[in-house]
């Protein structure tokens, strides 16, 4: 959002200007510790492993290696985490004082193993666990990962290992150290550029450093790779483009209001995980650190030499190989990083979320329609758009308030004269069984009457100065401080806000968005806080940027779930997030623009979120800046009902867009668009309910479906939903047709609106016109979905199922569907659910319980079965329990479309039954 005028002052409404000019921010030159790392191109060999020297221990194997150069010694751990999961953790042997590691994204019970040791020929040392070895070099140094004589990746290939060691400051510093006369030998300009070391200039801010510069960096190869995805957040394309010829991908958290989209710029959040994915293999590096980083790619042409068999082996056959290099850099911390060697696309999402944890069951509210906007004005407002959703019959589950609903931007408060019956207000969204989201950011406005600031500073919560007095920084509030969620006190207490006894007018039904947390800082260092702010530990801010608007997720998520005593599932949607966000919460693409480019970017980012372990992810439904046209509008409904977080949002100064403000031709459209998905939901809480068991994404590339198939991998207009919806948004205006590929070629597809049946591995034309999105069923899958819709989900828990089965080339489908309550834990606690699952073979539907654990009741029914794909019309249909006596059922075919649709059914969602066709 850009600055506000009332609050922050005549300075800051100039910085709206300014957030859109990339000006504001750094690129990659002028970051100091790249520039350091990029001028260290070596010439020999900078690290040797000390290979007479390894200690194998229970937890880890450990050796060390040095820079004969600097003389900085490191130490080498490598562990296996579990089956085809290693850890590589380089430290200083004998740091200044302990340097950050990241906490509270790896689960406490992670346990690591050490490798076996073999000591080899000539300087090599053997590491081995199952099918791999890690085969590692002392001079150059280096590792590969090798299974069945192949090597996967490579580990310092290139020669890129970089450590800064700390160091004490220098009591007489003068124009160049000791470091920068090193580092400045191998360059033409000599000292003239600025290294950054003891302190680092941008535009009139100092970055003063502590203990000099403490930068890492390592790289990786990955032979046979060419495709690489994930380190979000970018407004980038789903394949990330190479690096070679440009600027690096930044990882550093920032307020980018209106974003640049196809740029590498870091915006909102950072997830340091990269998968390579070819087509016998995906990989997947977790680079745990928090600091600011920087990653390059680089994809080159290698040769592959082959000789025959045999003792006489025939001409060796040479063959050009894609070989992808990756070089990560970071600005502090250590390297800790995480490889995950698959095989397949569903083992790396499982091994990165038993690595960062599994996605949380969100409740089934979150998963229908939110209306947001800056700002909602007071409570006739929120009761007019409330009763406007149910005079034009368009479903909706939560109404949300910016900042202005506070007493002057106060959090925990709301202002008395526009609110001045917030209970009342909401008992009013209760009625409809609909839900309140309001705002909490990070910054405190500094008031000694404000009990939330006056508490903070009484008890020493806020983020420190590098002088040692609280950080002050200009947000929503005008002069502000900074919540320190690095420490888990502050953590606590900020939980104990949302207690209904602390947070006066707060009901249940209200959950929290927390915005502004990367955190925005206007008058800070590219709009955020200075790196040389003290956290908790006297830990520096550099060391841990990109985590904190994690740790405000976490607290606020706690928040909720404490004040119903631990029963009741929390909704908290977050701007900034890092690996392990997906724990606490949904995301969104921040302050996206009202043009169709923006819409189109908007598939690759949340795909990228998807397979980077978020997937409870979507973009403001419309853009948040400007006013788009209604087709615009519409297609950007359309697009929104088929992604995780589906959410309408818009900038307080754009007109506003509440559906029935639009031609009555378009809110019909919209209408359709909300309808149907309600309709699917019970396919979205299955989906959501297996990303929590496998931490498998909802939202999907091609690619994971069809992982050997090379066409779907560079696709990114397209995707699946799961694995049986596949789904093409209309992204160009006026189109009258659509290219959509439907792969694999022994698969069958059909459309879902129209029932045609299509065969895959071809690109399809597909007319359209503004009334929906192609959408098609693969065969093979059965899709659950409601016979009807309610004004929220809550009036839906007791209306009736029907099943959409999709049969393959083999006349076979299965399917699944997860139920519980929807908003508390019991499916944890006490097996409160039920695990349907649904099979289609030789002629005969069958639904059988999945997990005997669950004992959920309900008194739903299956009402509408359709079978796509009956070639023939049956002689007759009979339903009945397994083993039980069968009883014949009414039945329509339509020979056009290969329909079989039973109506009127009574089968017990929670019973086991058939339907036997015949």
């Amino acid at each position: 959002m850009e600055p506000d005028e009332e609050q922050a002052g005549p300075e800051e409404i100039s910085l709206l200007d300014e957030a859109v000019d990339k000006s504001v921010f750094k690129d990659c030159s002028q970051i100091a510790f790249y520039r350091r790392q990029k001028r260290s191109q070596p010439g020999k060999t900078l690290f040797r492993g000390l290979l007479d020297s390894v200690t194998v221990g229970k937890d880890c194997t450990k050796f060390p290696v040095i820079n004969e150069e600097t003389k900085v010694r490191l130490q080498v751990e490598c562990s296996e985490v579990e089956e085809n999961v290693f850890r590589l953790k380089i430290n200083e042997e004998s740091p200044l004082k302990p340097r950050f590691e990241v906490p509270d994204v790896l689960p406490r019970s992670l346990v690591t193993r050490g490798l076996t040791a073999h000591p080899g020929n000539r300087g090599h040392l053997e590491l081995a666990s199952g099918a791999w070895k890690l085969c590692v070099a002392a001079e150059p140094f280096r590792i590969d990962l090798v299974t069945k004589e192949e090597t996967v990746l490579s580990v310092n290939s290139m020669d890129r290992l970089y450590f800064e060691p700390l160091e004490t400051p220098p009591k007489h510093r003068g124009p160049s150290t000791r470091r920068e006369e090193d580092l400045s030998t191998s360059s033409s300009q000599g000292n003239e550029e600025d290294l950054g070391l003891w302190e680092e200039k941008w535009g009139p801010f100092v970055d003063v450093k502590a203990n000099g510069p403490s930068s890492v960096g390592l790289d990786f190869s990955l032979p046979g790779f060419e495709h690489v995805y994930g380190i979000p957040q970018h407004a980038q394309s789903l394949q990330l483009p190479d690096t070679s010829n440009g600027e690096a991908y930044r990882l550093y958290n920032l307020d980018v209001y209106g974003y640049k989209i196809h740029d590498k710029l870091g915006i909102y959040g950072s997830v340091p995980y990269l998968l390579a994915h070819s087509q016998t293999r995906t990989v997947g590096l977790f680079w745990l650190n928090a600091s600011e980083t920087l990653v390059e790619i680089n994809r080159r042409a290698a040769l592959e030499v082959s000789g025959g068999p045999g003792p006489s082996p025939s001409p060796a056959k040479k063959k050009a190989k894609c070989h992808t290099a990756v070089r990560w850099m970071s600005e502090g911390g250590i390297i800790d990083v995480f490889l995950l060697m698959g095989p397949t696309p569903s083992a790396v999402f499982q091994q990165y979320g038993r690595l960062t944890g599994p996605p949380a069951l969100p409740p089934l509210f979150s998963l229908g329609y939110h209306q947001c906007r800056w700002n909602y004005e007071d409570e006739q407002d929120v009761k007019a758009v409330d009763a406007g959703f149910d005079g034009h019959d368009i479903p909706y589950d939560a109404l949300w308030l910016d900042i202005e609903h506070t007493e002057g931007k106060r959090y925990f408060t709301w202002d008395r004269e526009r609110f001045p019956d917030p209970a009342g207000m909401q008992d009013l969204l209760r009625g409809k069984r609909r839900k309140l989201v309001i705002i909490t950011d990070p910054h405190i406005k500094i008031d000694p009457h404000y009990s939330l600031y006056s508490q903070a500073k009484a008890k020493g919560y806020f983020v420190k100065n590098s002088a040692g007095g609280d950080f002050e920084g200009i947000c929503w509030p005008g002069p502000s401080c900074y919540l320190d969620f690095i420490n888990p006190e502050v953590r606590k207490w900020y939980a104990g806000q949302f207690a209904f006894s602390t947070y006066k007018g707060s009901t249940d039904i209200l959950f929290a968005w927390n915005d502004m947390n990367e955190p925005s800082v206007f008058r800070g260092p590219e709009l955020t806080m200075p790196k040389d702010a003290l956290h908790h530990g006297h830990r520096e801010h550099r060391e841990l940027h990109n985590i904190y608007g994690l740790y405000q997720q976490m607290a606020t998520a706690e928040g909720l779930v404490q004040r119903s005593g631990g029963e009741e599932r929390p909704f908290v949607l977050t701007r900034s997030f890092f690996a392990g966000s997906q724990k606490y919460g949904a995301v969104w693409t921040g302050d996206n623009v009202a043009e169709w480019s923006y819409l189109k970017i908007s598939i690759p980012m949340l795909l990228t979120l998807s397979i980077a372990g978020i997937p409870f992810c979507g973009a403001d439904v419309g853009g948040f800046i400007g006013d788009p046209d209604p087709e615009l509008l519409v297609r950007w409904y359309q697009a929104a009902a088929c992604q995780p977080f589906f959410r309408g949002h818009a900038n307080r100064e754009t007109k506003r867009r509440e559906p029935w403000l639009l031609d009555p031709k378009y809110t019909r459209l919209i209408r359709e668009t909300i309808k149907e998905r309600y309709t699917l939901l019970p396919y979205w809480y299955s989906l959501f309910y297996r990303a929590w068991k496998t931490s498998l994404p909802i939202m999907r590339p091609l690619w994971v479906e069809f992982p050997t198939e090379l066409e779907t991998f560079g696709m990114e207009e397209e995707y699946m939903l799961g694995n049986a919806l596949l789904v093409h948004p209309v992204t160009k205006p006026g189109a009258t047709s659509v290219n959509v590929f439907l792969p694999g070629p022994a698969e069958v597809w059909y459309d879902f609106r129209t029932f045609a049946r299509w065969d895959g591995a071809h690109t399809l034309e597909v007319p359209v016109t503004l009334e929906n999105i192609p959408v098609f069923q693969r065969g093979g899958t059965v899709v659950p979905a409601k016979t009807s819709v309610g004004r929220s989900t809550g009036w839906m828990a007791q209306v009736s199922y029907e099943l959409r089965v999709a049969l393959d080339s083999e006349a076979s489908a299965t399917g699944e569907l997860y139920l519980d309550d929807g908003h508390s834990f019991q499916y944890l606690q006490q097996n409160q659910f039920l695990h349907r699952k649904f099979s289609f073979q030789s002629g005969t539907l069958s639904s059988s319980c999945e997990d005997a654990k669950g004992k959920y009741h309900t008194e739903c029914v299956v009402e509408r079965i359709l079978i796509l794909g009956v070639e023939r019309k049956p002689s007759s249909v009979t339903t009945g329990s397994p083993g039980g006596k069968a009883q014949e059922v009414d039945f329509t075919y339509c020979a056009a479309t290969s329909l079989l649709s039973l109506e009127k059914l009574r089968l017990d969602v929670g019973a086991d039954w058939d339907v036997r066709v015949r």
